[in-house]
C-alpha cells in the first residue's frame, strides 16, 4: 500500500507541475486588429425572471468597445414571471445600436431551456458571428475585440474567460474555482485536445452553428453549450480558447450551498460525455483526497499534513499564473479554505449526483 501511495502522489504532482509551467510558458498571442471594415455582430442572451441582474448585463453591453451601428442585442424572455422584460426594455433605452427582446412561447425541434431560447435567437439575428452570454454575466469593454479575430474560417467557437466576483469568503471561493479549472482547460486546449466551450462567453460563427441544424436539431442536454461545442467539432471545425484579460466577464456568485450543488450536478452531465482518457484523468485528479485519508492512516498524519502542504504550494502556483494572465491579483490567503471548500464541495456533490431528483434550472425540472 505505501508503494502505491507513493507511486500515485508522485505521479499526481508530476501532473500538476507539469500543468502549471506549461500554463506559465506558453505564449497566449494578443488578438491581431480587427480588419476594415468591421462585420455587424449579434449577441444572444437567454433571460427567465432575470429582472435582479438583467441591467447589469446590459449595461456592460452598452459599454463595448465596438460601434454600436454593428451590433444587436437578442434578449429572449423565455416566460418569466416578474418584471425582467421592462427592466431589459429601460436598460437599453437610447441604445445607438438595435436591440430586440423576443418572447419565447414556442419550442423549436428538440430544444428545450435556454437551449431553445438560443434557437430562436439565432434564427432572429442577422450577422454571421453570434456572441453568447448570459443575463448574470458583466462582458469586459473589449469583448467583441478580443475573441472576433480569432474566428478565422476553420474556427466554429471562441471561448473566453470568466470569473465569479462577490464580497463574500464563498463567493471570492468560486472565483479561485472557476479561474484555476478554466487554467487547466486551457493547458489542455493549447495542446490541440478540445474539452469544452462556456456558454456565459462565447463565439459561435454562423457557419458552424448552422452546419449543426442549431439547437433545435440536437440532442436536448443540459448543457447546451458542451452539445453545441461537441456537434461544431464533429462537423470540421475547430476551436480556440481565450485567456486574457480582454476577454475577462464577470458573473455574479451563486448564493447557495444547494444551488451550486445544482449547477455542479448539471455540469456533470457534461463531464460524463468527455472523452474516456479525460475522465479517466478527471478521476486521477479527484482521487487525492480519498488517498491521503488513507495515507494519514498509513503513514501517520505528520505525512499527510506534508502531502497537503506541498498540493497547496503547487496548486497555488498555478493558481497564481491564472490570476496574473487574468489581470488580478492572486488572494493567496483564500488557499487554506479552499481545500476545505473543495472537500466538501466533492463529497456533497458525490453524493447528490446518485440521489434520484431532477436537474433544476432556472425553476424548471429536467431529467
Amino acid at each position: 500500500m505505501t508503494f502505491f501511495l507513493t507511486g500515485y502522489f508522485l505521479l499526481w504532482f508530476l501532473v500538476l507541475a507539469t500543468s502549471a509551467l506549461l500554463f506559465w510558458r506558453r505564449e497566449r498571442p494578443a488578438p491581431a486588429p480587427l480588419a476594415a471594415p468591421l462585420p455587424p455582430v449579434s449577441i444572444l442572451i437567454a433571460a427567465r425572471n432575470e429582472e435582479a441582474t438583467i441591467g447589469r448585463c446590459l449595461q456592460a453591453i452598452r459599454q463595448l468597445d465596438y460601434p454600436p451601428e454593428l451590433v444587436e442585442v437578442l434578449l429572449g424572455d423565455d416566460a418569466s414571471t416578474d418584471h425582467t422584460r421592462a427592466v431589459a426594455e429601460q436598460a437599453m433605452r437610447g441604445y445607438a445600436g438595435r436591440f430586440r427582446c423576443l418572447p419565447i412561447t414556442s419550442q423549436l425541434g428538440s430544444a428545450r431551456g435556454k437551449a431553445n431560447v438560443l434557437a430562436h435567437l439565432a434564427r432572429a439575428a442577422t450577422s454571421d458571428y453570434f456572441f453568447i452570454t448570459d443575463a448574470d454575466i458583466a462582458v469586459p469593454v473589449g469583448w467583441i475585440p478580443a475573441l472576433l479575430p480569432f474566428a478565422t474560417p476553420e474556427v466554429g467557437t471562441v471561448t473566453g474567460l470568466t470569473v465569479v466576483h462577490g464580497p463574500r469568503l464563498f463567493d471570492r471561493l468560486q472565483g479561485l474555482d472557476w479561474l484555476q479549472s478554466l487554467g487547466l482547460v486551457q493547458v489542455v486546449s493549447d495542446l490541440g485536445r478540445p474539452v469544452t466551450a462556456m456558454g456565459n462567453n462565447m463565439l459561435v460563427t454562423r457557419a458552424a452553428y448552422e452546419a449543426t441544424g442549431g439547437y433545435e436539431n440536437l440532442p436536448f442536454s443540459v448543457t447546451e453549450d458542451f452539445a453545441l461545442f461537441k456537434a461544431v467539432l464533429a462537423r470540421g471545425f475547430t476551436f480556440r480558447n481565450v485567456y486574457r484579460p480582454e476577454a475577462l466577464a464577470c458573473s455574479l456568485p451563486i448564493g447557495t450551498p444547494l444551488r451550486l450543488l445544482h449547477q455542479r450536478r448539471r455540469w456533470l452531465r457534461g463531464v460524463e460525455a468527455l472523452p474516456g482518457w479525460l475522465q479517466s484523468g478527471l478521476l486521477f485528479y479527484a482521487g487525492f483526497y480519498p488517498l491521503l485519508l488513507v495515507l494519514a492512516v498509513v503513514a501517520g498524519p505528520l505525512a499527510a499534513l506534508g502531502v497537503l502542504g506541498l498540493k497547496m504550494l503547487l496548486q497555488g502556483l498555478l493558481a497564481y499564473g491564472c490570476y496574473r494572465r487574468a489581470g488580478l491579483r492572486m488572494p493567496w490567503q483564500l488557499l487554506p479554505a479552499f481545500e476545505v471548500y473543495t472537500v466538501a464541495l466533492t463529497g456533497a456533490l458525490t453524493v447528490f449526483r446518485l440521489l434520484p431528483v431532477s436537474f433544476e434550472w432556472k425553476g424548471r425540472l429536467y431529467k
